[in-house]
C-alpha cells in the first residue's frame, strides 16, 4: 500500500502539459499510473509554472486518490486468498517478529488444503461470522480435532485482520462470537509423554549418536531443534552446559523458537560423559550429524529409528516433545524451583516477580540442581548383537540375537 498524500508530477505529453499519478483500482493491491491534461504547451489556454501547479494539485484532489475512502473502496474487492499472500510476504519480511519456517509451512498447507478452497474466492470484507460459522462446520464434518479447528479459524482471524488503512487501522473489523460460530473448545488435548523405565528402555535400544540424542532430549529437555542445532565448537570441554543460541529445521539453522529459548542448559556428569565420547577429538560440526556432516532430519529419526524403537517396546508412537514433558515432570517432582524449571525449558515468565530473577547469572546454583536431580532415569547399557551360528539340515545359518 503506498501512501495516500499525492500532488503529482506535470510532464510534457505531445501539445500538452498532463499530471501524472497513482490511482487505486478495485480488486487491485497495487496502483497504477494515471494522467490528465492540465493545459496546453502553447497558446490559448496556456499557464504559467505556478498556475500549472495549482491546477494540478486540484485534479489530483479532485480525483480522490488522497481519500481513505477510495483506498477502502478498492481494498473491498481483495479476496481473502489475495490478501493471505499478501500476510504472509508480510510476515515473513517482517523484521519485528519474522514467521519461522516451520510456522509458515503450517500455514501454506492450512491455506492450500481447507482455507482457500472454502473462503479463498470471498471478498475478505465479506468474510464475517457467518462464513466462519460454515467452515467450522465443514472441518468438523471432516473429523479434524478440536485444537486443529481453533488454530485454522485462528489463521482465518490474523488474515482478516491483517488489512489496514495506511494509518494502522483495521479496515474490517470483527468482534468475532464463538457461540455463533460454534468454535469447540480445546479439551483433553493429547499430550504423550514416557516413563523414567520407557525412557531407560529407549536409550537401550538405540545405539550411536541415537542413543546420546535420546539421553540428552530426557535429560535436558531440550527441543529438538534445539538440539540437533547443536555445534561441537559452542560446548565447552566439560560438556557440562550446552550453549542454545540456535535451532535447525529441515536442515536449515534458524534462532531459537522465542527469545526465551536463548539459554544455557546445564546437565549432570552422566549425559556430559557421553557427549564427550560422542565428540572425541572433533572441534567443529554439528553434534549431531548425518554422513554428509549435515544436520539430522527430524522425520527421518522420528520414523526411521525412533519409532521403531517404540514398536519394539510396545509404546504408542510419541514425537520428541515427550523427551521434553518426561525432563519438565522430572524436574517439578524433584521440586527445582520454577524459575529455573522456566530458564531451562526456554519458557517467558509469566509475572513480574520471575522477570527479577536472574537465572542467567546463576551458574554454580544451575549445575548443583542438576547435579543433585539427575536425569531422572537410569542410563542401561548398550544392547548388543551377538551372531551365533546353528547347523540346520547341513545347512549353515547366522542368527542374531540380542543380548
Amino acid at each position: 500500500m503506498s501512501r495516500r498524500s499525492q500532488v503529482g508530477s506535470i510532464e510534457k505529453s505531445g501539445k500538452w502539459y498532463v499530471v501524472r499519478f497513482w490511482k487505486d483500482i478495485p480488486g487491485q493491491e497495487k496502483r497504477v499510473h494515471a494522467s490528465e491534461r492540465v493545459c496546453p504547451i502553447s497558446g490559448p489556454g496556456s499557464l504559467t509554472k505556478a498556475a500549472r501547479k495549482t491546477k494540478a494539485l486540484e485534479i489530483v484532489m479532485s480525483s480522490g486518490v488522497n481519500s481513505s475512502q477510495q483506498f477502502t473502496q478498492a481494498t473491498n474487492g481483495v479476496t481473502f486468498r489475495e490478501q493471505a499472500e499478501s500476510f504472509l510476504r508480510q510476515k515473513t519480511t517482517s523484521k519485528r517478529k519474522p514467521l519461522k519456517p516451520a510456522t509458515l509451512c503450517t500455514w501454506e498447507n492450512c491455506l492450500a488444503k481447507w482455507l482457500n478452497p472454502n473462503i479463498g474466492d470471498i471478498p475478505l470484507a465479506n468474510i464475517n461470522n457467518a462464513v466462519m460459522k460454515q467452515l467450522i462446520a465443514k472441518m468438523a464434518a471432516a473429523g479434524l480435532s478440536a485444537k486443529t479447528i481453533v488454530n485454522y479459524s485462528g489463521l482465518v482471524k490474523l488474515i482478516v485482520a491483517s488489512a489496514k488503512s495506511e494509518e494502522g487501522e483495521p479496515l474490517f473489523p470483527r468482534k468475532w462470537d464463538s457461540e455463533f460460530i460454534d468454535l469447540p473448545i480445546v479439551r483433553d488435548q493429547h499430550q504423550p509423554t514416557f516413563k523414567a523405565e520407557t525412557m531407560s528402555s529407549i536409550v537401550q535400544n538405540a545405539t550411536g549418536q541415537f542413543r546420546v540424542l535420546y539421553a540428552l532430549l530426557g535429560g535436558s529437555g531440550l527441543r529438538i531443534g534445539e538440539a540437533l542445532g547443536l555445534e561441537v565448537q559452542n560446548i565447552p570441554g566439560d560438556c557440562r552446559t550446552l550453549y542454545i543460541r540456535q535451532s535447525v529445521w529441515e536442515g536449515l539453522k534458524q534462532s531459537p523458537k522465542t527469545p526465551s529459548a536463548v539459554r544455557d542448559v546445564d546437565v549432570c556428569p552422566s549425559l556430559a560423559t557421553m557427549l564427550k565420547a560422542l565428540i572425541g577429538d572433533r572441534k567443529s560440526g554439528f553434534l549431531f550429524r548425518n554422513a554428509n556432516g549435515k544436520p539430522l532430519a527430524q522425520s527421518n529419526v522420528l520414523r526411521r529409528d525412533l519409532h521403531p524403537i517404540l514398536d519394539s517396546l510396545e509404546v504408542p508412537k510419541a514425537g520428541f516433545h515427550s523427551f521434553r514433558r518426561f525432563r519438565a515432570t522430572h524436574l517439578s517432582k524433584s521440586r527445582v524451583p520454577e524459575s529455573l524449571v522456566k530458564f531451562w525449558m526456554g519458557h517467558s515468565e509469566s509475572n513480574q516477580t520471575e522477570e527479577y530473577v536472574k537465572m542467567c547469572d546463576e551458574a554454580v546454583y544451575r549445575r548443583e540442581v542438576a547435579d543433585s536431580v539427575g536425569i531422572g532415569f537410569e542410563l542401561l547399557p548398550e544392547k548388543t548383537l551377538i551372531v551365533r551360528t546353528v547347523r540346520r539340515k547341513s545347512v549353515k545359518h547366522e542368527v542374531e540375537i540380542a543380548a
